[in-house]
């Protein structure tokens, strides 16, 4: 019994890992890319902290592209501390959700 139940939880945990968070582009547009405009939405923008930066034009770029470089952020593998702050506070919905909306964006 105890096995059974054993192996029903890991199935139940491998189903639960393998879902694919789907991302929602008006949930984003409602309440989601303040943090982002600022920078993100401003053409030719150049950030000065912690050194001077060309901030990038996000818009039109891939969804997958978008959640890997928020993912690569929030671990820490992209050091740009302003993204990393912003990046840690995302949930993976929020950041399916901003991927959705910017690469529908031009």
């Amino acid at each position: 019994m105890k096995k059974l139940l054993a192996l029903l939880v890991l199935a139940g945990t491998a189903n639960y890992a393998a879902a694919e968070v789907v991302g929602n582009a008006k949930a984003a547009a409602d309440n989601k890319i303040a943090q982002c405009v600022g920078c993100h939405g401003i053409a030719g923008y150049k950030s000065v902290f912690p050194e001077v930066y060309s901030v990038p034009m996000i818009g039109g770029q891939s969804a997958k592209y978008i959640e890997s470089a928020l993912n690569a952020y929030k671990k820490g593998d992209r050091t740009h501390p302003s993204m990393r702050g912003i990046a840690m506070s995302l949930s993976d919905q929020d950041i399916a959700d901003l991927a959705a909306y910017y690469s529908q964006k031009k």
